[in-house]
């Protein structure tokens, strides 16, 4: 009797609803977010350190760093709207594809889905009834994911896009203008580095955690680039600013 009750909890324990958070589910704003922070942190600090290697006044400074920020913000949604939008394109053309061909040739349609699930580790009977049984529930759903791989996860979204570029950007430009604004012209390369730095780790440590990713990778790479950008852009900005 005592196995049989250990039996049974074991059971119910196994019928409870498990419920996983997966990071895929993010992917689609997360990346946007990463890359507009990430291009408003470097593009911005690099601009701003080669005017200021050039010998510059702290006035010309700031005015480059509030110049790419409305730009960088306005390029990144603009961007991200028209390739999304393209992408969104695709698939509408894929999905009347997709759709005119059921209409015409269901059974065409029902091979071509159950091969793609022999393909996957079904036998062909079993294949042929799932194949069956999603598309007599949605067939169109069916061939968008498991044929077109477009899904809910996946769906182009321009407007969404753009936003999440736009503002991502913004917020990473910000930091090197406002400690421009505040710091005096002949401190201004150190304090822009610094701060911005301070900036991409912590960007690399944030998309690490919401990503899933290793948090030392993810810092590594986010730092290595972003001073390789900035270091490149003060050498040009020292070496033309002294030609002129």
């Amino acid at each position: 009797m005592k196995g049989r009750s250990m039996d049974a909890q074991t059971d119910t324990r196994n019928d409870q609803p498990h419920h996983a958070v997966h990071y895929v589910n993010r992917v689609g704003w997360l990346r946007a977010t990463v890359l507009g922070a990430n291009d408003g942190i470097v593009s911005t600090a690099s601009l701003m350190t080669g005017i200021a290697a050039s010998g510059a006044d702290g006035q010309a400074i700031l005015l480059t760093g509030i110049a790419a920020l409305v730009a960088g913000a306005m390029s990144m949604a603009a961007g991200e709207y028209v390739s999304v939008s393209a992408q969104s394109d695709t698939e509408r053309a894929d999905l009347a594809k997709e759709k005119k061909a059921l209409a015409t040739q269901p059974h065409a349609e029902w091979v071509e889905l159950r091969d793609i699930y022999v393909d996957r580790g079904l036998t062909p009977d079993l294949a042929g009834q799932v194949a069956q049984q999603l598309m007599a529930a949605d067939a169109l759903g069916a061939h968008a994911r498991d044929e077109l791989g477009i899904s809910d996860l996946a769906t182009a979204r321009p407007v969404q896009a753009a936003l999440a570029s736009a503002m991502s950007f913004a917020a990473g430009a910000a930091p090197p203008v406002i400690v421009a604004a505040m710091v005096p012209t002949g401190s201004a390369i150190i304090a822009i580095v610094s701060l911005c730095m301070l900036c991409l780790a912590l960007l690399g440590y944030i998309g690490a955690r919401l990503g899933g990713a290793q948090v030392g990778r993810s810092m590594g790479r986010t730092l290595f680039w972003g001073a390789l950008a900035m270091a490149v852009t003060a050498g040009a900005g020292h070496l033309f600013g002294a030609a002129i």
